[in-house]
């Protein structure tokens, strides 16, 4: 493969992925590191990407940076319906209590499925949450009780965020919790964009019983802007493959189940 094929397929995962690795690379194009390290200064030099450490960023991803609802629903969807579909059966056909819905295109898939995993038990459990695509998904479950706390609407989001927001959330006392994240690394742990998300994702961890991240692959070493939970304030995470041996490590160490979808 010549480097400028090379170089046009990377440019094509940084679009669909936003981020790639220098070893997956290597590994993919049977080169040695030292190859993908100069098709990507290349690629730097042309203002294609942002070099960071072990790989590169699409040049338009930062610390604050966020894709519309619509962009992100579409984004890794067979990924996040596996994680969904992992994530749901934690919840038995028996269990009676209540849930909350985190914001994200990944817990709107949990509610989603909460139906189906629940079966007949569906009618002994309160389902609460901030978000308008997870409220629309589960409204006409006539079986179900729901439970939406409003505040201002991130039209990005899709999220109810604020300060009465933070303020119900952290009135309630869920047993289980499905939450989402922007970012998950060793070091910084579960991060976001926004300051407001962040504030009523942290309310989250804060209230429920049970926290069970849903995060895909591709949140793996991204650190955004705001961090709202350490790594030992969960209890599961859901993913769709193995997490890489640093944050591996530190999920053991934080006594978190990994699950892979």
């Amino acid at each position: 493969m010549y480097a400028m094929e090379r170089q046009q397929l990377i440019e094509r995962e940084l679009r669909d992925v936003g981020r790639v690795s220098v070893v997956d690379l290597a590994r993919r194009f049977d080169v040695t590191t030292e190859t993908v390290r100069r098709d990507l200064d290349r690629l730097e030099g042309l203002g294609t990407l942002r070099r960071v450490h072990g790989g590169a960023v699409d040049v338009g991803r930062g610390s604050t940076a966020e894709s519309p609802l619509t962009e992100r629903r579409e984004r890794h969807r067979d990924a996040k319906r596996a994680i969904a579909a992992a994530a749901a059966s934690l919840l038995t056909p028996d269990f009676r209590g209540s849930i909350f819905i985190d914001a994200g295109t990944t817990p709107a898939a949990v509610a989603g499925l909460l139906p189906e995993a629940l079966g007949a038990g569906i009618d002994g459990v309160e389902v609460v949450t901030h978000s308008l695509e997870a409220a629309h998904l589960l409204a006409g479950e006539e079986r179900l009780s729901l439970t939406t706390i409003g505040g201002r609407v991130r039209g990005v989001t899709g999220a109810a965020v604020g300060a009465h927001t933070v303020r119900a959330i952290g009135e309630l006392r869920p047993d289980i919790a499905f939450v989402g994240t922007n970012g998950l690394s060793a070091g910084f742990g579960l991060s976001t964009p926004d300051p407001e998300e962040a504030a009523v994702k942290a309310a989250i961890i804060q209230s429920a019983r049970r926290i069970v991240l849903v995060a895909d692959a591709a949140k793996f070493g991204e650190e955004l802007l705001v961090r709202f939970a350490r790594l030992d304030e969960l209890d599961v995470l859901v993913t769709d493959a193995a997490p890489p041996a640093p944050l591996a490590e530190a999920l053991a160490d934080a006594d978190i189940e990994v699950r892979i979808a």
